[in-house]
């Protein structure tokens, strides 16, 4: 959206609060993700996978409202002294992130499908199976899964530089439109 009705100068508080739960989610459930997958089978491995599951869900969710939240307000426009070459590597950065928080938790979704072990969110909401029981399919989508991972991770660094180069060298307020209570340096 170019209307300036809709382009707010800073991002809102229910847009600020989607962004760092996300995020804590993720630097949560990654290295959940390490620890379980070496883990012997075990009850407490089962719990692991669990938790991995409900933060997979939740960060889906979540993400799916915070997208809802963008298209109905917008987001600030970029930074007025940003090159253009930034501009474009931060709305693709920012499309990178939108698809990998949508595909990495249906890709463990249908991991888990594939492998016959049900999602049940909170341990109360069994999910449908997306797929059914598939052996092959399960070590593809295993493989599909760790990729996005890493691709999520990637990203995620990307952009976290990003937004330190903007606060510390370029001394902008970019950081600032998402940690409020930074003062601009």
């Amino acid at each position: 959206m170019t209307d300036t009705l809709f382009q707010p100068k800073t991002y809102s508080a229910p847009a600020i609060f989607f962004h760092w739960l996300v995020a804590l989610l993720i630097f949560v459930t990654v290295p959940l993700a390490w620890v379980m997958t070496d883990m012997a089978t075990s009850p407490q491995k089962l719990q692991f996978y669990s938790w991995h599951k409900w933060i997979g869900v939740t960060v889906f969710l979540l993400a799916a409202l915070r997208l809802l939240w963008r298209l109905i307000h917008g987001a600030p426009p970029a930074h007025a002294g940003m090159p253009g070459w930034q501009r474009k590597t931060a709305a693709l950065t920012h499309f990178g992130l939108y698809v990998l928080l949508f595909a990495l938790p249906v890709s463990g979704w249908v991991m888990s499908s594939a492998g016959g072990f049900p999602v049940v969110y909170l341990g109360i909401w069994q999910l449908p199976d997306l797929v059914a029981k598939n052996k092959p399919l399960f070590e593809t989508m295993k493989e599909v899964h760790e990729l996005l991972a890493y691709g999520l991770l990637g990203v995620v660094a990307l952009h976290t530089l990003a937004a330190l180069k903007h606060h510390f060298i370029d001394r902008d307020s970019v950081l600032v439109r998402m940690l409020p209570f930074l003062r601009p340096r």
